[in-house]
């Protein structure tokens, strides 16, 4: 008898279309397809409501992403934070009280009352750069507590929120501050925002995507331990983030 060998071809089962379909498309393509299908809800509510539509509304669409655009400014960073596997609870307070040490820089002589009545009329550069040097100081205080001692991400940018809001409220004792420089109010109105909203998401987009500072930023999130094994200064990339 002679001797024979048997080799067995292991049968796969052929992925459905979905499947195909999901190894084909990009990762990312499931949220795209979401804010899509949520998008037609709203213009079949449009339609069916008011007679109208809401995605071919220019006036509508105009008024959303100027209203989308600080909040967006602010997820950029936020972003970042949450790729580290983070959180910060702060951003909004942080915010505010660099919001009102700005405005208290831009104030106009008009004003009747002004916070500092030798700063008046100063350039928009100034109270612009005093807000977000602000910002920047509670970011790395975010980011020093995080890093060196050991308090985890939620309960330190939660002391940061309370303390950045008890400060913006001590600074201005309850008062609203008004009669602002033109050149000051004018990066709030109009497109500006917008415009500043989409150059702070490419540069931060091409930042993760293609440069050095995203690879490790992701490398953290990852894996933290790992990433300080290679070699990666996980605690100077996690301040920066912060920051």
């Amino acid at each position: 008898m002679s001797n024979m060998k048997i080799t067995a071809t292991p049968i796969t089962e052929k992925p459905s279309f979905f499947g195909q379909l999901r190894h084909r498309l990009p990762k990312d393509t499931g949220i795209f397809i979401v804010m899509l299908v949520i998008a037609l809800t709203f213009e079949i509510a449009g339609w069916y409501v008011r007679d109208q539509s809401f995605l071919l509304n220019t006036n509508r669409l105009i008024l959303i992403v100027l209203q989308v655009a600080i909040i967006g400014i602010i997820a950029v960073g936020v972003t970042q934070v949450i790729i580290t596997t983070g959180i910060d609870l702060s951003s909004g307070s942080v915010i505010a009280l660099a919001a009102v040490v700005a405005a208290s820089l831009a104030q106009t002589s008009d004003s009747l009352s002004p916070m500092f009545p030798s700063l008046v009329n100063m350039p928009a550069i100034i109270p612009i750069g005093a807000g977000i040097g602000v910002g920047l100081l509670c970011g790395l205080t975010n980011g020093f507590l995080v890093t060196r001692t050991g308090i985890p991400p939620f309960i330190a940018t939660l002391g940061m929120m309370v303390s950045a809001r008890g400060l913006a409220q001590y600074y201005t004792q309850g008062n609203p501050i008004s009669f602002l420089s033109d050149s000051f109010t004018a990066i709030g109105q109009g497109a500006m925002p917008v415009i500043i909203f989409f150059v702070v998401a490419a540069v931060f987009h091409i930042a993760l995507k293609h440069t050095r500072y995203g690879k490790y930023v992701y490398a953290i999130g990852g894996n933290m331990t790992s990433a300080r094994v290679s070699g990666i200064n996980v605690n100077k990339y996690l301040v920066i983030v912060y920051a």
